[in-house]
């Protein structure tokens, strides 16, 4: 049997599977974030290890744990977790949707070592700007720091009492010289730090080490559970649907949204703010556009409103022609294509007859067109998807499922009821660690029905993409 173990940024959730990789237990528990500002986004990481020994408590309720001989873990990117000399928290989390540090970040990325050596422009939402950050306005806290720690990687430190980071996550800090798969010296160097600051590196399907005695025996798993390298989210979800060689693709509606395309080789272009990552597997990569509110935007909608982001999205019917209310959804800035963290989120051509079920139409639509942007920017590098897999949250909407296969033109495949997510992902890492050798996994998971676009509507949703791209130029600079 093998865990994972996935770090949200809402949640923790664990599952348990068995040799076939059938799914026998899982538990989920919650976490909050903090704002104390406009922009900011912060987690205090005691939540980390507190969700995970509850969830650990509830699989061994579930089913007995002693066969359990692997652990993956996955986790939200880019958080800086910073830590002094004894491995105590200096700050709470900078989280990876936290836009403060944009002044740190555009410094950075005027220095084209970081774009070369990275394959990505340096985000403000990325780990390196934000010590950055640290140093400039905590200097206190900086003169203390000892290590940075991504968040999933603080779990780990948790569970195995070691410094340990992988591929996929450390790519997206800006220190990772992602072709090489090594720590840039000359990119830490740039921040005022060194590779003493930071984590050893392993791959994501290699063993980071064991899980410490104390905490097997707590949780009733035997001594020498193997603990993965795993993988950041995204990563580890592709793990989890089998997306792992050139032309494999997924939409994924979660807080944030994702279009993930695997590739078999390192093939950057930091200009089109396509994120160029390591793979969770060994001389693999991938490519993202990321836009930072999905089902974010809705779950906005639902508190402005009052009702419950089902309620808003129950009734839509099949697809119609776009509304003619816009929103454009960027509540905490944008990456793909835009980089822009000042970017707010915009309601246009409101009037007395829009009700909270147009809101809701536009909200969806408006994640749709930052999609589209996303497939533009990814086609722009020469990256060609024929079909996606569609996942997260989101997906269980029909309507926007059919809204995004339509305004992409490209058929969305939705897998049968299961999970195919970045827990399953960390478990399936945990498995291949565990085992010292490759597992089988299924280039697509079996597949419920097929979202095709829809070509009576496809010209519509092609104007008003073009409307929203006009009302991005207009207000972005407001």
């Amino acid at each position: 049997m093998y865990i994972g173990l996935d770090l949200g940024t809402s949640s923790l959730k664990a599952i348990l599977i068995d040799d076939d990789q059938s799914i026998l237990a899982e538990h989920a528990v919650p976490l909050t974030v903090s704002r104390p500002q406009d922009g900011w986004s912060e987690q205090d990481p005691s939540q980390w290890f507190a969700a995970t020994d509850l969830a650990m408590k509830s699989l061994a309720a579930q089913t007995d744990l002693s066969a359990v001989r692997g652990i993956g873990l996955a986790g939200h990117m880019h958080g800086a977790t910073l830590l002094d000399d004894a491995d105590k928290v200096l700050r709470p989390c900078i989280l990876w949707n936290d836009t403060r540090s944009a002044d740190e970040a555009s410094a950075l990325d005027s220095d084209p070592q970081f774009r070369d050596l990275s394959g990505n422009i340096v985000f403000a939402g990325f780990t390196a700007p934000k010590t950055v950050w640290v140093k400039n306005n905590e200097p206190k806290n900086f003169a203390k720091l000892a290590k940075v720690l991504l968040p999933k990687d603080y779990l780990r430190l948790l569970l195995i009492g070691d410094h340990v980071a992988e591929m996929s996550d450390a790519a997206g800090t800006s220190w990772l010289d992602v072709a090489k798969r090594d720590w840039s010296d000359d990119l830490l160097n740039a921040c005022d730090l060194d590779r003493s600051h930071m984590p050893r590196l392993v791959e994501g399907s290699q063993s980071s080490g064991t899980l410490l005695d104390a905490l097997a025996q707590d949780w009733g798993l035997p001594k020498g559970v193997v603990v993965a390298g795993g993988g950041g989210d995204n990563a580890a979800s592709a793990i989890g649907a089998g997306v792992v060689s050139k032309g494999d693709a997924f939409v994924s509606l979660g807080t944030s949204g994702v279009l993930f395309a695997a590739s078999d080789a390192y093939q950057p272009d930091a200009a089109s703010a396509v994120h160029t990552f390591c793979h969770a597997l060994p001389d693999t990569w991938h490519q993202m556009g990321v836009i930072l509110a999905a089902t974010d935007a809705l779950q906005w909608l639902s508190r402005l409103t009052g009702q419950s982001a089902s309620d808003l999205t129950s009734d839509l019917g099949p697809l119609q022609a776009p509304a003619r209310t816009l929103f454009l959804p960027y509540l905490g800035g944008e990456r793909t294509p835009h980089n822009n963290p000042a970017m707010r989120g915009q309601f246009l051509h409101l009037d007395q007859a829009t009700d909270a079920k147009e809101a809701a139409r536009a909200v969806l639509e408006g994640v749709t067109f930052a999609f589209a942007d996303c497939h533009d920017a990814l086609r722009s590098t020469g990256t060609v998807i024929e079909r996606a897999l569609a996942l997260g949250g989101g997906a269980k909407s029909d309507y926007w499922l059919s809204a995004i296969a339509t305004t992409l033109n490209l058929p969305l495949m939705l897998p049968q009821a299961g999970d195919f997510g970045a827990a399953l992902g960390a478990a399936r890492l945990g498995m291949m660690a565990a085992s010292g050798a490759g597992i089988e996994i299924a280039t697509l998971p079996p597949i419920e029905k097929a979202i095709e676009p829809q070509s009576a509507h496809i010209a519509a949703f092609t104007d008003t993409h073009a409307r929203y791209r006009a009302a991005y130029s207009a207000l972005k600079d407001l």
